[in-house]
């Protein structure tokens, strides 16, 4: 049966409150993120991921107020991420209640960044969170909440994550988030048939069958969905037992 299938909510902190946009713009307001997060881990979510999309030092100590009542009000282990540019800050988020950090545009810039996170902590903490998009030279990495483009290619530097040290690999196709019309499949079965880490696959989740072609297309080993459960469109538990009908190993 393999390992189970892992639900992880993804909640986007904006200024103390959650938010959800459509391909990374039109942001809006959905709820207070240390009662989401108290909710998701009662409704079942295996796991939770919290961004400071906003991390200016005012940003990242709320923020890490946050990560501390998160942390007191849930049981399930939560990756924080979003503004982690050396050790320091990974210290602060782990001693705040932190389980993992997500690391992005500044792995990408100085890829040693993951080297040394899993060097200190163990490659359990460090996910590398990769934004891309296919554009019609094939699929980039993203920078700065999906602004810049960089000349990286996802499975490269996927691969070279992997290579360096980390847990896991967050994957966000920017074609699809918040578009709801399915997860980058085929994207998707490509880097976890390359990789030995787990892949978490985010952004486009809109229907139950969307995750199960995740799960089923795609191979991936968690599924990650913001405005679908934020919204109260696809509640966690009736997700589940629709997976588990439909053949696929997940905890209930």
């Amino acid at each position: 049966m393999g390992l189970a299938k892992r639900i992880i909510p993804c909640l986007d902190v904006k200024d103390g409150e959650t938010v959800k946009g459509t391909n990374f713009v039109n942001l809006r307001k959905a709820g207070d993120p240390v009662e989401l997060g108290k909710a998701y881990s009662e409704a079942g979510a295996d796991e939770l991921v919290f961004l400071d999309i906003t991390a200016s030092f005012e940003g990242r100590k709320t923020f890490t107020e946050m990560v501390t009542n998160v942390a007191r009000e849930i049981n399930i282990p939560f990756t924080v991420g979003g503004g982690i540019n050396e050790l320091s800050d990974v210290e602060r988020l782990l001693y705040a209640g932190a389980d993992k950090v997500s690391v992005n545009s500044a792995a990408i810039r100085r890829p040693e960044l993951i080297d040394e996170i899993t060097r200190r902590f163990g490659s359990q903490v460090c996910v590398c969170a990769i934004d891309a998009r296919l554009d019609p030279d094939g699929w980039h990495c993203y920078l700065k909440g999906g602004r810049e483009r960089t000349e990286r290619g996802l499975f490269e530097w996927a691969h070279e994550a992997q290579e360096r040290g980390a847990g896991e690999i967050l994957f966000t196709s920017m074609n699809h988030d918040g578009v709801k019309d399915g997860y980058a499949n085929e994207a998707l079965a490509k880097l976890a048939d390359d990789l030995s880490i787990p892949v978490i696959a985010s952004g486009g989740a809109g229907k139950k069958e969307h995750f199960r072609d995740a799960f089923t297309i795609g191979h991936a080993d968690a599924a990650l969905a913001a405005s679908v459960f934020h919204f109260g469109e696809i509640p966690i538990g009736s997700l589940k037992e629709y997976l588990r009908n439909e053949g696929i190993e997940v905890r209930i």
